[in-house]
């Protein structure tokens, strides 16, 4: 089988260390798995820079099934949250909320620009029932970063509860949990932590999280039971990613041995910041300007009216590279993630193909 480099915002790349820890069965009620599970829990608070006043749940499912989850269980019936939206994930927060039936103001942004911090406030000084504020840190649908800590302060100056999604930031960016004070941060195993997909996490304030019970009208999706169950021993209350979950642990492993955080954000930042100055070069323009772009994901315009993304990336992954297409859908664009296993001399290559599907194409 192929072993194709995923220039992907997750899944994405991973060692052959994290691939050889999945071929274990495990059984999901042996004290050394729940033993497991535990210490993956005290590492991801570990990471968040959290104190005991902060606990880590785990959820079975995709990082929108955890989404899912926080809001059924944070947001009471006579709860309204805020939801700042400049990305397909925040859009999607919104429709899962709607769904919920849960009172719910959208704070809509153009895709690639940051959300005017005064523009929230009115909408909360207008609405006074606004009891909680939610948004998507990175959102994957451009790699805009939003502004994390100016949010927070706003969050905590209008005594909102704050859900974070950090789905494609955690592990990558540092944040300090503490120091900002987040209820409900929620990220996924197979993005910056470079895991595999099979399930999220929450890492949440006990004292917020404890206030939450009976809020969910799931059963599966219930956060507050979910850790109820873990908090006890480590046990799943239904059947967990075995292999999956052994995998991120060898995959917080690595994380440490690399450095931490601190040292992963200085390769992803690298990294993009070759590949942004090397396609703009090529005529490939970031969709995302500069002082707003993550490290994690880069959108890039098409070159002209004749370029055919589908056509490049089959010459791209025929040659071992795949890309990620965009999703704007009134901007033609496709993405570039450079997260995952994946160093400088694996982008030199790919400009190199860049280069040389120009040359075939005449271009």
């Amino acid at each position: 089988m192929t072993q194709y480099k995923l220039l992907t915002p997750g899944p994405l790349t991973t060692t052959r260390t994290v691939k050889d820890k999945m071929m274990e069965d495990r059984c999901t009620w042996d004290n050394d798995y729940k033993q497991l599970t535990q210490e993956i829990r005290q590492d991801l608070l570990n990471i968040a820079e959290a104190d005991d006043s902060f606990t880590a749940v785990l959820q079975q499912g995709s990082g929108s099934f955890v989404v899912e989850s926080v809001l059924h269980t944070a947001l009471a019936p006579e709860d309204h949250v805020l939801i700042i939206s400049n990305g397909a994930y925040s859009e999607r927060m919104i429709e899962m909320t709607e769904a919920l039936q849960h009172q719910v103001t959208a704070c809509h942004v153009p895709y690639h620009e940051q959300p005017d911090i005064k523009e929230v406030q009115h909408l909360i000084d207008v609405n006074p029932t606004i009891t909680h504020l939610a948004f998507v840190h990175c959102e994957t649908t451009t790699g805009i970063l939003n502004p994390l800590e100016r949010l927070c302060e706003v969050a905590h100056r209008n005594n909102l509860t704050l859900i974070v999604d950090a789905m494609s930031s955690f592990g990558g960016i540092p944040i300090n949990i503490k120091e900002l004070d987040i209820h409900f941060l929620i990220s996924s195993a197979n993005k910056c932590l470079q895991g595999v997909p099979g399930f999220g996490f929450v890492i949440t304030k006990k004292s917020v999280l404890e206030q939450c019970k009976d809020h969910a009208n799931s059963v599966a999706l219930d956060l507050y039971k979910q850790w109820q169950v873990m908090n006890k021993d480590g046990k799943w209350r239904f059947t967990s990613p075995t292999h999956v979950v052994a995998a991120f642990k060898q995959a917080i492993d690595e994380l440490f041995d690399e450095g931490g955080v601190k040292a992963r954000n200085e390769r992803y930042r690298k990294l993009n910041q070759y590949l942004i100055k090397n396609m703009n070069e090529l005529g490939f323009k970031p969709y995302i300007d500069a002082a707003y772009q993550s490290p994690i994901i880069t959108t890039f315009l098409y070159p002209d009216n004749n370029f055919n993304f589908d056509e490049f990336y089959q010459y791209m992954k025929a040659r071992g590279f795949v890309l990620y297409p965009g999703k704007l859908m009134e901007t033609p664009s496709f993405r570039i993630g450079n997260i995952g296993d994946l160093e400088l001399s694996d982008f030199e290559k790919l400009i190199e193909l860049v280069q040389q599907y120009q040359v075939e194409r005449g271009e």
